[in-house]
């Protein structure tokens, strides 16, 4: 395995690089501060065709590779986190699009997805349902050609922004897991958006709740057959974790970019504080990790790619996005500390960074819940 990358991601890496300097990170302190969408940067990501790169060719898209889309994540995270899973987002709903619906379905959104037309949400957290899946309350009930749609999803990003929301609710609530079926449901067929979180960090990303009050979802647009919602949503999973690693890389390495630059600015007893070598130790570890972090999301992300041919996605994927996430929490604690005073305030952007880092922790299953599968993968 080569963890080297190609000609083309390089390029592709450089070219993100400056125009998240330029069009993307100008906003984030702005948007954070506001709570409001980041219309202009997404915008600007539309401009350069991102939302592309996770659609394949033959609906439109660009057919990006998994590291390519993990570049994608973390350049923009770098700038602007809530950005960053503004575009990650909409590839997590579709994920079980691409992988498990019809082709009817495929034809009908995947295009505009591609085109940033319309945006799609992943319901599948609920109030008591968050990484105990099985214990959703959710129902769709078939009824004729439809299924009636009740009940609510709780920490929902792109709450009443998405025009899409794939949903899993209980067709079989005695079965279980084994019960839980996938729906794509359109905002407009009366999806409500009741409540959006006052949250610590990724401030300019909604989150909300998604209620469904006899929402009629069409037959032909349940994902999959009937009870195949929990294998969806996992095999869903394991392929978008290692992005939400790639999107805590990108803030981790905004904390190393700003802490080293700080350092070499500030004076204190005489000389430039990066002279200092307790303080560059630090920022050193900090690095280290970083970097390491970013190689174990490269691996996960090749595998992907691959095609999975050992079986270990699931395993490589918990450890990309745990040890990522604990690094970018880690780092840009660091990067707050080594600001000092100036550190703690929101005149500069490493407080964002860390309030930022700590979701990458929870979302998309905890850190606990990631050691989980890693111990079940050893100890099989």
């Amino acid at each position: 395995m080569s963890f080297d990358l190609t000609d083309e991601q390089r390029s592709f890496r450089d070219v993100l690089h400056s125009f998240v300097d330029d069009r993307v990170a100008p906003n984030a302190a702005r948007y954070d501060r506001e709570q409001i969408y980041p219309q202009d940067s997404f915008d600007a990501c539309v401009e350069m065709e991102l939302p592309s790169l996770g659609v394949p060719e033959a609906y439109g898209g660009a057919g990006a590779d998994m590291v390519t889309q993990a570049i994608m994540a973390e350049e923009l995270a770098r700038g602007c986190a809530s950005t960053s899973v503004t575009l990650l987002i909409s590839k997590l709903g579709m994920l079980p699009v691409i992988n498990f619906a019809s082709e009817e379905i495929k034809q009908a959104y995947l295009p505009r997805i591609a085109t940033g037309e319309i945006q799609a949400s992943y319901c599948l957290s609920e109030a008591d349902a968050g990484s105990d899946v099985a214990s959703m309350r959710c129902r769709a009930v078939r009824d004729g050609d439809d299924y009636v749609l009740n009940g609510s999803k709780y920490w929902i990003t792109n709450s009443g922004v998405s025009e899409t929301y794939t949903v899993f609710a209980k067709t079989s609530p005695e079965a279980g897991a084994r019960g839980i079926s996938c729906f794509l449901v359109e905002k407009g067929w009366g999806v409500e958006f009741p409540k959006h979180e006052d949250k610590m960090g990724l401030r300019a990303s909604p989150t909300g709740e998604v209620v469904f009050h006899n929402v009629r979802v069409p037959a032909s647009h349940r994902i999959g057959e009937e009870g195949d919602g929990f294998k969806i949503a996992m095999h869903t999973l394991d392929r978008s974790r290692p992005t939400i690693g790639a999107q805590a890389v990108g803030i981790a390495q905004g904390a190393v970019d700003y802490a080293g630059q700080y350092m070499m600015g500030r004076k204190a007893f005489g000389a430039p504080i990066s002279e200092l070598q307790g303080l560059r130790f630090m920022l050193a570890d900090m690095a280290i990790h970083t970097e390491a972090a970013r190689a174990l999301v490269y691996r996960a992300c090749a595998t992907i790619d691959e095609g999975d041919p050992d079986g270990t996605l699931g395993y490589l994927g918990a450890s990309a996005k745990s040890f990522a996430s604990d690094t970018a929490m880690s780092v840009t604690t660091d990067a707050v500390q080594l600001l000092g005073g100036y550190g703690f305030t929101k005149e500069f952007p490493v407080e964002r960074f860390m309030r930022d880092a700590k979701i990458t922790q929870i979302y998309e299953g905890t850190n606990q819940v990631q050691r989980v599968v890693v111990a079940k993968h050893l100890l099989k």
